[in-house]
C-alpha cells in the first residue's frame, strides 16, 4: 500500500516537475488511484496503456509515465523530485531554485532538533528588569511577538520554526488589512481572490490564516523517551518501574495464560517519556459503554501497581451509545484531571479531533518537582498518538490525528510572483499549494530582533524617551523625533556591533519575558479558544500609540513592558 509520502512525491512531481495546475493533478490522482496507481514507481512500471485508461488523456499519460520513469532513474533531481516537509528544514542557502525568498522547496535536510534549536529565542523573567523597561517600535513586531508567545499555551504541539512562520502569517494579514481600511491598498487579498483555496485554516489572535501540513515532519522538544524494558526482565506490577513502561507493548512477555495478561493486553501504551524529572505515559483501550469505564481502569491498577503511585491518572473516554429513537446513536463522553488542570479536557479534545469513538484513554504522570508549562501539553499529545496508534494497528482501525507541524503560507508573494509572470488573477483558484512561498522562521526571527534595539532610557525625566507621540502639534513632534534620532546615532557610534546585538537580544529576551508571565498566569484557567481572544485584547490595550491614518503607518512609540506584567490574572 503506497504511503501518504508518496502521495506527496506524486503531487510535488505533478504540480512543479510537471507544472499542472493544483486542481488537475487531484483530479489526476483520484482517477490514478482507482486504478490502484498510488505512487510514482508503480506509474513508471505499469504501461503507458494503463496509465491512459486511468487519466483518459494521451498526451498528459504520456508526460506522467515519462516523468515518473525519469524519477526513478535520477531520485534526487531537485527539479521534479521536492522532498517531504521533514526535509525543508535548514538555515543554509538555497538552491537556485529557491531564490525567492520563502519558497519550501530549496534547503538541504538536517536533524529536526538542530534545526529548532536555531530558532531559540532569549526570554527574562526578571519581573523587576521587565517593569523597568520601555522600548521604542512600531506595532507590527508587537503583534509577532505576541504571536509567537501565545502558540506556546494556544499550539504547543507546533516546533519553535513553526510558531514562527504562523506568527508571521498573522502579521501580514493583519498589516494588509490595515493598510486597506487608512486606504494604503486597495482591492481584495490574495486570500479573498483564493489563493489559498482547499488549505487548512488556523485562528491566530482572532484571524484565521491559511497554512501547509510539514508533512512528516516530526519535533520532540528536550524529552527523552524511554526504552521498554527486555521481555525477560518483566515483572507484572513492578514498583521500581514507575514509568510501567514494562507493558507497553501488547506482546512484551506477560503470558495470557496469567490472570493478568488479558488486562494488559487489552490496553495499548505509548513509551514512557520524560522531561526534567516528569514522565508521562498514555494508555488506549476499547468500551463500548460508560459503565465499563470504573472496571476497567480498576484492572489496569490491579494489573500495573505503579500506577498508584503516580502524581495523576487523567482519563477521558468517548462511546456511540443507543438511544430510544427509531435505532438511533449519540456520543457520550467524560473526562477527569486527577489534579493535573485541564488535562481531561484536553484529551477529550484530541479524541474529537481524530473522531476516536469507543476508547477509553489514561494519562500517567509522575511530576518531577518542575512545573514543565506548555510543554506538558506537546507530551501528552504525543504519548496520546502512539497509544492511540497502537491500538488502531492492533484493531486494524484507520484513523488521522491532528497536530501536525505546519508552515503559515505567504499567499500576498504567491500571487505577486505570479502576476509578475504575467498570469491571470483568475487562476489562483487552480494554482498548485505545493511549492507557494510561506513566511521562512528565519525572516521573522530575524524582523524581530531588529525591531526592538531602541530600549528608552529616563522616561520620566524627559530625555530620550520623552513620549512624542502625545506632544501637541507637528513641529514639537518632528523635533523632539529629530533631537531623538541625534541622540541614538551617538550613542550607537560608541557601542561596538557585538553590544548591540546583545542589546537587541536583551530587549526581545524582556518583552517575550513579560509575555510569558502574562500567559502563564492565565492559561490554567481558559482554554484555549478564550485565551486566544483575550490576547489580542491584551495586544490593544498596550500597543504604542500612534497617529491614526496613513500619517501613523509604521510610526514607532513607547512600548512599557509593566503594562503587560499588569495584565496578569491577580490571585485569589
Amino acid at each position: 500500500m503506497a504511503s501518504q509520502q508518496d502521495l506527496q512525491e506524486l503531487i510535488r512531481l505533478m504540480t512543479i516537475g510537471m507544472r499542472v495546475p493544483m486542481k488537475d493533478a487531484l483530479g489526476r490522482i483520484k482517477e490514478l488511484q482507482a486504478k490502484n496507481l498510488r505512487s510514482i514507481q508503480q506509474i513508471a512500471e505499469c504501461p503507458l496503456s494503463d496509465v491512459t485508461a486511468a487519466i483518459k488523456d494521451t498526451k498528459a499519460a504520456r508526460s506522467l509515465h515519462n516523468a515518473c520513469k525519469a524519477r526513478l532513474k535520477n531520485p534526487t533531481a531537485s527539479s521534479t523530485a521536492k522532498r517531504a516537509g521533514s526535509t525543508l528544514e535548514n538555515a543554509s542557502k538555497r538552491s537556485r531554485q529557491s531564490n525567492e525568498t520563502g519558497y519550501v522547496d530549496g534547503p538541504e535536510p538536517v536533524a529536526p532538533h538542530e534545526f529548532e534549536a536555531s530558532f531559540a529565542l532569549p526570554v527574562e523573567t526578571d519581573e523587576k528588569i521587565i517593569a523597568e523597561t520601555v522600548l521604542l517600535t512600531n506595532r507590527a513586531p508587537l503583534v509577532l511577538a505576541f504571536a509567537v508567545e501565545l502558540l506556546r499555551y494556544t499550539m504547543p504541539e507546533q516546533p519553535p520554526s513553526s510558531r514562527l512562520s504562523l506568527a508571521q502569517a498573522v502579521v501580514s494579514a493583519n498589516s494588509r488589512s490595515k493598510a486597506v481600511s487608512i486606504g494604503i491598498e486597495r482591492g481584495p487579498s490574495a486570500d479573498d481572490q483564493g489563493w489559498g483555496h482547499g488549505q487548512p485554516r488556523v485562528k491566530i489572535l482572532g484571524r484565521e490564516v491559511t497554512v501547509l501540513k510539514r508533512g512528516g515532519y516530526e519535533w520532540k522538544g528536550d524529552e527523552k523517551t524511554e526504552e521498554p524494558s527486555k521481555p525477560e526482565n518483566l515483572t507484572i506490577g513492578n514498583t521500581d518501574n514507575p514509568s510501567g513502561a514494562g507493558e507497553t507493548s501488547v506482546s512484551q512477555g506477560v503470558s495470557s495464560e496469567s490472570p493478568l495478561g488479558p488486562v494488559l493486553n487489552a490496553w495499548s501504551a505509548s513509551q514512557p517519556v520524560t522531561l526534567k524529572g516528569s514522565t508521562f505515559i498514555v494508555r488506549a483501550t476499547q468500551i463500548t459503554g460508560p459503565s465499563q469505564r470504573q472496571s476497567v481502569m480498576q484492572s489496569l491498577f490491579a494489573a500495573v501497581p505503579s500506577l498508584q503511585s503516580a502524581t495523576h491518572n487523567a482519563w477521558a473516554y468517548r462511546v456511540q451509545v443507543p438511544t430510544n429513537l427509531f435505532g438511533a446513536t449519540t456520543i457520550r463522553e467524560d473526562s477527569f484531571d486527577d489534579g493535573e488542570s485541564g488535562c481531561g479536557d484536553f484529551l477529550l479534545k484530541i479524541l474529537r479531533e481524530t473522531n476516536t469513538i469507543n476508547t477509553l484513554v489514561v494519562m500517567t504522570r509522575w511530576y518531577g518537582g518542575i512545573m514543565l508549562g506548555p510543554d506538558r501539553w506537546r507530551i501528552i499529545r504525543n504519548c496520546l498518538k502512539d497509544a492511540l496508534a497502537e491500538r488502531l494497528r492492533v484493531t486494524g482501525e484507520q484513523a488521522a490525528l491532528g497536530g501536525e507541524a505546519v508552515w503559515g503560507l505567504d499567499l500576498e508573494a504567491a500571487r505577486n510572483k505570479s502576476e509578475g509572470a504575467g498570469s491571470a488573477s483568475s487562476r489562483s483558484y487552480e494554482a498548485g499549494v505545493v511549492g507557494m512561498p510561506i513566511h521562512r522562521p528565519e525572516a521573522a526571527k530575524a524582523y524581530l530582533l531588529k525591531s526592538f534595539a531602541a530600549r528608552v532610557e529616563n522616561l520620566d525625566d524627559g530625555g530620550d524617551g520623552a513620549d512624542r507621540e502625545v506632544s501637541a502639534g507637528h513641529e514639537t513632534a518632528l523635533s523632539t523625533s529629530t533631537q531623538t534620532n541625534q541622540a541614538s546615532k551617538a550613542t550607537t557610534k560608541r557601542k561596538t556591533t557585538k553590544i548591540l546585538e546583545q542589546e537587541k537580544e536583551e530587549n526581545v529576551a524582556r518583552l517575550l519575558g513579560a509575555l510569558r508571565l502574562l500567559f502563564e498566569s492565565w492559561a490554567e484557567y481558559l482554554g484555549t479558544s478564550e485565551l486566544d481572544r483575550r490576547a489580542w485584547g491584551w495586544y490593544i490595550a498596550v500597543r504604542p500609540d500612534v497617529e491614526s491614518g496613513p500619517s501613523g503607518w509604521g510610526a514607532k512609540g513607547h512600548l512599557k513592558l509593566a503594562d503587560i506584567l499588569a495584565l496578569r490574572r491577580k490571585e485569589g
